[in-house]
């Protein structure tokens, strides 16, 4: 009887432990994680005339540092008001640097008919898994930065 007992306290204490320990014990996050939502915002460019605000979210590509991307920009310009381009991208990791080049999908708004709007790629540096900072590389440059997005009331 005193055996029997003893398993079921030690089922319930494994099943107790199993229940409270974090998925991750064991393992150290990676302070540089660059997976998921982010959203982005440049500083003011072409005279301080346009920003660029949008969302990005990586995935894992079967390449070694590489990922694949979906951005979604939205340039707000007092000359010739709104767009809001959908574009697809790549990225590529060497160390704490992100290079990612776009290719544009879709024009989901413009105020301007016939806007050539050219696709936006960055280059970043990871400063950790929550924010990286940069420039935005495409018709004009300006300086750049990414913050993990968090899951919020909408």
């Amino acid at each position: 009887m005193t055996s029997r007992l003893a398993r079921m306290a030690a089922l319930a204490l494994a099943g107790t432990l199993l229940a409270t320990t974090p998925v991750h014990a064991g393992t150290e996050e990676d302070p540089t994680d660059v997976l998921g939502t982010w959203s982005f915002r440049t500083k003011p460019y072409r005279g301080g005339e346009c920003l660029m605000t949008g969302t990005m979210y990586l995935t894992p590509h079967p390449e070694s540092d590489q990922y694949t991307c979906e951005l979604t920009a939205v340039e707000v310009c007092t000359l010739w008001g709104r767009s809001v381009v959908r574009q697809s991208c790549k990225a590529r990791r060497f160390g704490n640097q992100l290079s990612i080049r776009s290719e544009i999908e879709e024009m989901l708004e413009s105020k301007v008919e016939g806007l050539i709007y050219v696709p936006d790629n960055f280059t970043l540096t990871i400063e950790s898994a929550n924010r990286m900072f940069g420039a935005l590389v495409s018709a004009v440059t300006a300086p750049a930065e990414f913050q993990r997005a968090t899951n919020g009331i909408s």
